[in-house]
């Protein structure tokens, strides 16, 4: 309970707009955490906000605050966002901001301040004339000058058809999409059913040949993009630098200044007209500025539910020594901090593998006894999962040397796992989503093979079974809904074609379509076959309970799923039913 008590008088606690107008009576320094209700305050940050009060505050100019962006009238652009934000009050106006945990930085400025604040007192300098920090919404235009009269977000949704699904463009449209700062909100892959196609594609229905282009959007698997128009793209700028005259102008700025000398205002193009103009729009279609949230709820349920939930997926590695003697303590901690470890492999680094994971280190005295410990023996390599996990597993791991997290964070993992024999964070994390994505497919490398959901599930179960699917960390790589046809069932079926009961399951194909499917993830093969459970539904309830066959499968022949037995049955499957499908790495599939 002491903790508890220090914890509450070290931050004061700002929930209303009431609260935040008479924090800002403060004199002196008041530093704030803005935090979002789903996510708390910065943690890691207490501990050195403990030890500056400690240090600084005999005069009583420093004080520390946490504040609830979502109830705070003046914190509204603020919201939905997942980084943590550090603004800086003195007497009243704010004049100076950070975002992240970066407690070096932090540190830094509040001595900054406090050291102002101090000289100021005993009149040995004038107060400088701070440029004050204005919030502005992110998602307005200039005063009064809204685009749109009503205050819903608008959105764009667009459809990227089989054809571009099939031939690997997927990636390439979505970061042309977001190069052109517009915002993926939510996304989904599905095989879109014929009402789908229709209602979205109504003003086509007229068309003499809508008929073909419904069983074409209906023959593969398409993306669905939920698109924001985004901000407009603004210059960076060095927030622990905010108030130097001497702040550098980016290129940008002179042009808009030239811009502004012209009394131009730059109109920015539509979703549409962009896709156009990269000639996307024979891959992708687009229904634009949709206010009705009902006609997004058609292609993604629960759209409301999901769109401020950001979902990241990152590499972490604990280096040998870590791995052989706290292995535990540490998935222990992770697990507690809510993030779920969806693949973990030991691997034995090479020396180039180690070099490349040890780069920012390769100056320093340690760097050859560091590669050395990096080779002699496993490291532990996981893919991790939660909302916003790659800020939260910097904010836990902490800096990248023992030194630093020990005077600043000495709760994060750096600290607390410290190794005698190196200097350097025991863990290792990705520095951004993007190096995130190589990294694990470089530890991970993704093994493609095929699935199906046979005629007898419903619907509704079907959705269930494709939840469960994207739940174990597979890919849906491409999807067909077929009626198998005994030509079509030998394609998916050739193990088993010269059996006496191959005219048993030819009949319960024929009772109605199947759902053919390519899945990939690392180890896709086994992990398939274990998710899948043992043949007969039966058995599977009683030894694999959660798996697809226990729950929804009738008998052996009406046992929900099919899936390939090994490797080579995986590749010849996926050759016969999806003929233009190449794998990316077929060396390791």
């Amino acid at each position: 309970m002491a903790s508890k008590k220090r914890e509450i008088q070290l931050q004061a606690a700002i929930n209303n707009q009431s609260l935040w107008e008479e924090m800002l009576q403060n004199k002196g320094l008041t530093v704030i955490d803005v935090y979002q209700a789903w996510c708390g305050p910065c943690k890691a940050m207490q501990t050195l906000f403990r030890k500056l009060k400690n240090e600084l505050n005999e005069d009583e100019i420093l004080h520390f605050a946490v504040a609830e962006a979502d109830s705070i009238v003046t914190l509204q652009p603020f919201r939905d966002k997942c980084e943590p934000v550090f603004l800086f009050s003195v007497n009243g106006k704010i004049v100076a901001k950070i975002k992240g945990a970066n407690a070096p930085l932090v540190s830094q400025k509040i001595i900054t301040l406090i050291n102002e604040e101090r000289k100021i007192a005993a009149g040995e300098m004038v107060r400088p004339q701070y440029h004050e920090i204005v919030f502005v919404d992110s998602d307005s235009e200039d005063a009064g000058e809204a685009s749109y009269e009503s205050v819903d977000q608008l959105y764009s949704i667009a459809i990227i058809k089989p054809n571009a699904v099939i031939a690997r463009k997927v990636q390439e449209i979505k970061e042309k999409i977001i190069d052109a700062e517009f915002v993926i909100e939510a996304e989904d892959k599905k095989l879109l059913t014929e009402e789908q196609v229709r209602y979205f594609y109504s003003r086509r229905a007229d068309q003499p040949d809508f008929e073909d282009f419904v069983s074409f959007m209906t023959s593969g698997l398409s993306y669905i993009l939920v698109v924001s128009q985004g901000k407009e793209k603004q210059p960076s700028w060095d927030e622990s630098e905010s108030n130097s005259e001497t702040e550098s102008k980016e290129p940008w700025d002179d042009h808009q200044e030239t811009a502004k000398s012209l009394g131009m205002k730059q109109k920015r193009e539509s979703f549409q007209e962009y896709l156009e103009r990269q000639q996307i729009s024979q891959f992708c279609d687009a229904e634009e500025n949709i206010s009705n949230t009902k006609f997004i709820d058609v292609f993604i349920p629960h759209f409301k539910k999901i769109k401020g939930i950001k979902l990241e997926k990152i590499l972490a590695l604990l280096r040998p020594a870590l791995f052989n003697e706290r292995k535990e303590d540490v998935l222990n901690i992770i697990q507690d901090e809510g993030f779920k470890i969806l693949m973990q492999r030991q691997i034995v680094l090479s020396e180039e593998e180690a070099k490349t994971l040890c780069m920012e280190y390769e100056n320093k005295d340690y760097f050859g006894n560091l590669i050395e410990n990096m080779t002699s023996g496993p490291s532990l390599a996981l893919v991790l999962v939660r909302e916003n996990g790659l800020g939260h597993w910097k904010q836990l791991i902490g800096p990248s040397t023992v030194e630093e997290a020990k005077e600043y964070l000495p709760d994060s993992l750096c600290a607390q796992f410290a190794m005698e024999s190196l200097p350097i964070n025991q863990l290792y994390g990705s520095d951004s989503l993007e190096a995130a994505e190589r990294d694990i497919r470089y530890f991970f490398p993704p093994q493609h093979t095929a699935a199906l959901i046979k005629p007898h599930v419903t619907q509704e179960q079907r959705e269930d079974i494709l939840t469960l699917i994207k739940e174990a960390g597979f890919d849906i790589t491409q999807m067909k809904e077929r009626l198998l046809t005994e030509e079509e069932a030998d394609k998916v079926y050739f193990k088993i074609k010269g059996k006496d009961f191959y005219k048993d399951v030819l009949e319960v194909l024929s009772e109605g379509p199947s759902l053919v499917m390519i899945l990939t993830k690392w180890n896709a093969i086994s992990d398939w076959r274990r998710l899948m459970g043992p043949v007969d539904p039966e058995e599977a309830r009683l030894l694999s309970p959660d798996s697809i066959r226990a729950q929804f499968g009738r008998s052996i022949l009406k046992n929900a799923v099919h899936g390939a037995s090994n490797m080579q049955e995986a590749v010849e499957t996926i050759n016969r039913v999806f003929e233009d499908f190449v794998a990316e790495n077929p060396e390791k599939n």
